[in-house]
């Protein structure tokens, strides 16, 4: 094969999405067309210098990426015999060129499917193709976000139509929406080992209402999102079928695709089955996963929309309106009882979990009249604590330094006690590290800005402590949180002898008006004395923003309300480069401080949580953020002994280094699927 062939063959498969060198190679071919086309590895290669091509010790390049490509795809697999997994959710965040996520749920779902990869596993993931994507996020000249959706070719993208086995009709697969029949093909992805299929109904032969569901992420109202989970659970289903996939095991991550479960059913009861044997059947091969810790939050239908939207459905499984409404009620002789995704998950599987310790704990708070015959401790939701894929999240040069110093490629051998080796690296060369990647971030800052519409100027400092807070705008996130005292909040940023500065990034949905007023206000105190050049908000956060902010702050800022945060998984990021987190104990936080890796926001978890005060609570955690900013962080951070090192916050990098990035990474996270989900003892 010649260069370019190997590069094309790299080009098809993100597996290169969690490789660095592959992701250089692809940016030198054409550096302004891979910047302008989202960092997207096709598109620079259509358009590549020869030049480029032409050069030997490129070309040598090439052929050494080619060959670790190749070693990936053809290794064993590390779990034996593992069971064969379906795996759908609604959205996932694989690379900023592909816009198929708008945030934490869907760079989880990414971040499980390539970790599934990476272990070998025989696993088959299913989403929806939104060739709109979520938005791209632009501003008005008052700092009010504007949404824009461009449409995604996939002729430009790794991205091939399913077809038939013969000839090259599309294989497609048939729902009913109402009495309706929709039309589903689906485009194939190729992830590391795993296959990824994404709904698509956008083409002729489907009636124009039709053809709109599968463009956008989270638009629209009840009708559009019940239908949307038709097309994922029941016709993701369905299109399995039609590919030949036989899975072990179905895992419905959030109650989304929950319909899955439905049509499991409907498939046991056409083979002959009685009710309650099919209704084992489907427990016994399915798992659920319920992140959302507020009820408002969970999917729940009208049950006239319900009987509606599912009555050609329910034609074909021949149950009454109610025994289906039944799946989805918590009192199934409740008339007025909307029909819920979640409890239609939990009620289907055989085991479900939360995605943290906490958030297990929340859920089965929120399920306890499920399961009025068990005690609370008892309810049978479980937690798996979310992890990060830290091939895909950690930086390039973070890459090279772990390598060299915990004595190989740390990414392929994420034991606990492969980054002891830490301990013999100097305290010189840790703080080294952690301003290298802090420069590089601030590089990265003052070039990202020319292009937005959102004016800024920073005046950074690469000594400067960086604090850095980037993630969905709902407003239980508490963005402007830091800004509640705002003299006291510019004393911090006017210190001349303790400077800090602060970055942002993050999208507010569309119809979020609440979350777009918090971005609007982080606009206009960015521009106030004092503040002005050290708040700093980066416009279009995608997760190329998102690599930059995690591997080059030193601080990361997590204020959301208790318990609101179902894991989060953005902190996880930040160990590897030795990032410190600054957090409420919400999420997976309370699993990872150990009291020297980080600092915590407001007070313990108390594992009751009713109705708290919105108001007190703010006022609360502000005040502890103030105090351990003012009191233990930039005292911390400035504290310097004779050769001009951070001694004690050396020694919490350190700390969080060592005991954090392995136990929260997605390999860690997988594999605990497998064995206490996946792995079902008969």
């Amino acid at each position: 094969m010649n260069t370019r062939d190997k590069l094309q063959s790299i080009a098809i498969n993100l597996w290169w999405s969690w490789s660095p060198e592959a992701r250089s190679l692809f940016r030198r071919l054409n550096p302004e067309v891979y910047r302008t086309s989202g960092n997207n590895p096709q598109a620079a290669l259509a358009l590549a210098k020869d030049e480029v091509l032409d050069d030997p010790d490129f070309q040598s390049e090439v052929d050494a990426v080619y060959d670790n490509y190749m070693s990936y795809m053809d290794r064993e697999p590390e779990l034996e015999e593992a069971p064969n997994t379906a795996y759908f959710c609604m959205e996932y965040g694989l690379h900023e060129s592909l816009s198929l996520y708008s945030g934490g749920l869907g760079v989880l779902a990414g971040d499980h499917a390539k970790a599934a990869s990476d272990l070998g596993l025989p696993f088959t993931a299913i989403g929806l193709f939104l060739r709109e994507g979520y938005f791209e996020q632009s501003f008005n000249a008052n700092g009010w976000q504007q949404s824009t959706y461009p449409v995604l070719d996939p002729a430009k993208h790794p991205l091939s139509l399913v077809t038939e086995r013969e000839g090259s009709d599309p294989l497609t697969a048939t729902v009913h929406i109402g009495a309706q029949p929709v039309h589903v093909r689906a485009w194939k992805l190729d992830l590391g080992h795993t296959d990824l299929y994404l709904l698509d109904t956008d083409f002729d032969g489907n009636p124009e209402q039709y053809r709109s569901l599968t463009r956008r992420l989270y638009q629209g109202g009840d009708q559009e999102r019940i239908q949307q989970e038709i097309i994922l659970g029941i016709g993701g289903l369905r299109l399995l079928r039609k590919l030949g996939v036989t899975p072990d095991v179905y895992h419905a991550n959030e109650g989304h695709c929950a319909f899955l479960m439905l049509e499991l059913l409907r498939e046991r009861l056409d083979e002959g089955d009685d009710l309650t044997t099919a209704e084992d059947w489907v427990r016994d091969k399915s798992v659920f996963t319920t992140h959302t810790p507020v009820m408002a939050g969970h999917d729940h239908f009208d049950p006239d929309l319900f009987t509606e939207a599912l009555s050609g459905f329910q034609d074909q499984i021949e149950l009454t309106n109610d025994d289906l409404l039944s799946y989805g009620r918590v009192d199934p002789d409740d008339e007025d009882e909307k029909f819920t995704m979640t409890v239609l998950g939990l009620k289907l599987s055989r085991a479900a979990n939360g995605v943290s310790k906490l958030n297990g704990h929340v859920a089965r708070q929120q399920w306890e009249d499920l399961y009025p015959d068990c005690e609370l401790g008892e309810i049978p939701i479980d937690s798996i604590t979310n992890g990060v894929h830290l091939p895909t999240w950690t930086a390039g040069p973070a890459r090279d330094f772990l390598d060299k110093h915990l004595d190989g490629d740390f990414t392929e051998r994420q034991d606990p006690d492969v980054w002891d080796g830490l301990a013999n690296v100097s305290d010189e060369t840790l703080w080294n590290y952690r301003s290298s990647l802090r420069q590089r971030l601030i590089d990265f800052v003052h070039a990202h800005v020319q292009g937005q519409s959102l004016p800024m100027q920073p005046d950074l400092d690469p000594e400067a402590l960086t604090i850095g807070f980037a993630r969905r705008f709902a407003t239980y996130k508490r963005a402007p949180l830091i800004f509640r005292d705002r003299e006291r909040a510019r004393a911090l940023f006017t210190d001349p002898d303790r400077p800090i500065q602060l970055l942002y990034a993050g999208k507010a949905h569309p119809q979020d008006d609440a979350g777009k007023q918090f971005i609007q206000r982080i606009y206009e105190i960015s521009q106030m004395r004092g503040f002005a050049g050290k708040v700093i908000f980066l416009e279009g956060y995608d997760m190329e923003i998102g690599r930059m902010l995690v591997s080059g702050c030193d601080v990361w800022l997590n204020n959301p309300r208790r318990p609101l945060e179902a894991s989060g998984t953005s902190g996880q990021k930040v160990a590897a480069h030795g990032g410190l987190n600054l957090s409420v104990l919400d999420g997976w936080w309370p699993e990872g401080y150990n009291g020297h890796n980080g600092w915590a926001i407001g007070p313990e978890p108390t594992g009751n949580y009713g109705e708290a005060n919105p108001e007190v609570q703010d006022e609360q955690d502000a005040e502890s953020l103030y105090t351990q900013l003012e009191e233990e962080v930039i005292p911390t951070f400035y504290d310097r002994n004779d050769d001009g090192l951070p001694t004690e916050w050396i020694s919490k990098m350190r700390d969080a280094m060592t005991g954090l990035t392995a136990p929260f990474s997605a390999k860690r996270m997988v594999i605990d699927y497998v064995e206490e989900m996946y792995r079902h003892d008969e």
